[in-house]
């Protein structure tokens, strides 16, 4: 009889599209994994179609992309794993908090309420979007200078063109006001259950030379934990950007989130 393999789902964040997960996905159903890579809602099934419509995603926020993925956790006969990147991060903690997987492994998350670090680079980043109101209603691109700084700065110039080239999609910019307003907003959709006892467990990543979500940030959303007995842990990759789930790094972030999760996650009782 074969062993069911456990599920495990991939959450992208801005500007990247599912399909730059194959990798992981690839990595993860050879250690045994189901893996998973849903979209967001509005977003086409592959880079090409969603740049070709971009429209459908405006006004999308964090609540829309929790709620997809939820409604995807609820066709399973058992709790997924998460991995997810960035937005995916924050999502990940979020669908975690609310006891909807078996573990989490959130990379270079999204900032969620409470936390209150801000680093220069990572205002950079965010105020060409943040700085137009209008753009909470619509799908946003980042130009190639905007997703060197962002994304690939701690890359070769050939490989920043060829990560563009190959996965960049625009994205709905609401996620980007709710998670820089989440402090100053009450009800915020950027809450995260960090208190939460019987959780499963997560872990932290983080690029010391991450421009989007700097590594203070990750440090700072790992205090946010301590209040829960739940495992929680935190790593940092020293010569990594915000481009580290894509560029020619990956594996290594795939092999340390397999090797933790099999020492850290464990089953739990029926999907929800």
């Amino acid at each position: 009889m074969t062993a069911r393999r456990t599920p495990v789902i991939f959450i992208h964040g801005l500007w990247l599209h599912s399909t730059s997960w194959q990798g992981w996905a690839d990595r993860f159903h050879e250690a045994g994994y189901e893996p998973m890579m849903p979209e967001w809602p509005g977003v086409p099934d592959t880079v090409t179609g969603a740049r070709r419509l971009p429209e459908p995603q405006g006004g999308v926020g964090l609540a829309d992309i929790a709620e997809a993925y939820t409604r995807v956790i609820r066709t399973l006969s058992a709790p997924p794993v998460l991995v997810g990147h960035s937005v995916g991060g924050f999502v990940a903690q979020h669908l975690l908090g609310e006891g909807l997987a078996s573990a989490a492994v959130a990379i270079s998350p999204g900032q969620i309420k409470g936390v209150k670090a801000l680093a220069p680079a990572q205002a950079k980043s965010a105020f060409a979007f943040l700085r137009d109101p209008g753009n909470i209603h619509r799908a946003v691109s980042l130009s190639r200078e905007q997703f060197r700084h962002a994304f690939a700065n701690a890359v070769s110039e050939a490989d920043a063109e060829a990560l563009f080239d190959a996965w960049t999609i625009p994205s709905p910019a609401r996620p980007l006001f709710q998670l820089a307003l989440g402090n100053f907003t009450p009800h915020s959709a950027a809450r995260v259950n960090t208190d939460n006892a019987s959780r499963g467990p997560l872990l932290l990543m983080s690029g010391r030379f991450d421009h989007t979500v700097p590594d203070v940030l990750t440090r700072s959303t790992y205090k946010q934990y301590r209040h829960s007995p739940a495992v929680t842990e935190y790593q940092c990759f020293e010569d990594r950007g915000h481009s580290l789930v894509v560029d020619r790094g990956w594996p290594e972030l795939a092999t340390a989130s397999l090797t933790w999760l099999a020492t850290h996650a464990r089953p739990m009782a029926g999907a929800r």
